[in-house]
């Protein structure tokens, strides 16, 4: 993330702050090449080595206390206004700093709900309490995952600008797999073939190598977030792909359906094409539903609805994510009022949040009907920054 985009982040942290009421955002780690928190990349822009404070105030002021051996490269990085180094104890610095600023509400990185909001470690919190004990701040302390849900869902112009660059290659990726695509190859070599072309254009994936992309062709596969297998593509299978690119560190994250004709078809069969249909349709109920204010859970509800109202089982996941620096960033969700997602489904959705929109159905005895587009919430709805499959995609 270039030093122009991180402060770009760290203004939008600071009017964000002063939107909640909370006086100062502190990111609080240690050995963060080997632990990071995930707000580091955002709002940071490096590593350090010993304990240190990252500070972010409603005023916009930023402040970072470090070991002295860090301070060179923290300047030279040059994202915080103030570098403050340390030898012995970073406990004098950071209380300096803390009746600097006298905050009210000091947001610190823990979550129960969001995992990108929750970087700070216990041992860290501990220490962090410890320093605190004999001052009035130990009791000000908040939970930043509205802080970090908020920077992390609402997308700048740079941010959006990437990201549809991202979903144009990862498109065009998908356009060079359908030429690769024939009965007789497995679903290892499909992905091997667009791993190969990922890494020629000089891109990262979206996630782990070993599943991305996910391949499954003909019924009975191993389901979503399982690696592609030495299964072979054959006629009358619906096969589909989940994938996703990095694109100069952020993220895209489709799916695509294909359907592999049998000796005499020229079309999908009549069941393919009406579980294709139903989940075409339910993605665009939804976004057409889709502004700033619904909660998750009501978007979910409608291609939930339809796709049970189509005769097909309920799909056993969230209806969408938000994208961003990472395929699945945090914040809230298109998501049922399940337990596994705690309060997520009920968060409100907000302009210029990113989302996917993937339900997916079974076609009995052929596969896996799913596709996976990515919609911007705009003033007053969304937006495709996919070209939405229309139709399912046919292999002679």
């Amino acid at each position: 993330m270039s030093k122009e985009m991180i402060l770009e982040k760290i203004q939008q942290a600071a009017q964000t702050l002063k939107e909640k009421k909370i006086d100062m955002w502190l990111i609080f780690v240690r050995e963060s090449s080997n632990i990071k928190d995930p707000s580091m990349d955002m709002v940071v822009g490096t590593n350090c080595t010993w304990q240190t404070a990252y500070i972010i105030t409603k005023d916009g002021d930023t402040t970072a206390i470090l070991g002295s051996l860090d301070v060179p490269n923290m300047k030279t990085i040059g994202t915080y206004k103030n570098v403050v180094g340390y030898v012995k104890s970073i406990k004098e610095p950071l209380l300096a700093a803390f009746n600097k600023y006298r905050p009210n509400k000091i947001a610190i990185n823990y979550s129960r709900d969001s995992n990108l909001a929750d970087g700070l470690t216990h041992g860290m919190y501990l220490e962090l309490i410890d320093y605190l004990k004999d001052t009035p701040y130990a009791d000000r302390l908040v939970s930043s995952e509205e802080i970090v849900n908020t920077l992390r869902g609402r997308k700048t112009p740079s941010e959006l600008n990437l990201m549809k660059a991202a979903i144009k290659e990862t498109l065009e990726i998908f356009d060079e797999a359908t030429k690769f695509i024939k009965v007789g190859v497995s679903e290892k070599e499909i992905a091997a073939h667009m791993k190969k072309i990922v890494k020629e254009r000089g891109f990262g994936l979206s996630w782990e190598a070993d599943y991305c992309p996910s391949v499954f062709t003909g019924p009975d596969t191993a389901g979503a977030h399982a690696g592609p297998t030495d299964r072979k593509v054959q006629p009358g299978h619906v096969l589909n792909i989940d994938f996703g690119i990095s694109y100069q560190g952020y993220c895209s994250d489709l799916q695509r359906t294909w359907y592999i004709l049998k000796e005499g078809e020229s079309k999908a069969p009549e069941e393919v094409q009406k579980g294709f249909d139903v989940i075409k349709n339910s993605i665009q109920l939804s976004a057409k539903a889709m502004k700033p204010g619904k909660q998750g859970c009501e978007i979910d509800d409608i291609a939930r609805r339809y796709i049970l109202e189509n005769g097909y089982e309920e799909f056993p996941h969230a209806l969408g994510h938000q994208v961003g620096r990472m395929a699945h960033d945090g914040g809230g969700l298109l998501a049922p009022r399940w337990e596994r997602y705690g309060s997520l489904p009920f968060k409100r959705i907000e302009e210029s949040e990113v989302y996917t929109i993937e339900p997916r159905l079974p076609i009995k005895d052929y596969g896996i009907a799913t596709i996976e587009e990515e919609v911007v919430v705009t003033k007053d709805g969304c937006e495709f920054l996919s070209s939405p499959q229309q139709e399912i995609i046919l292999i002679k």
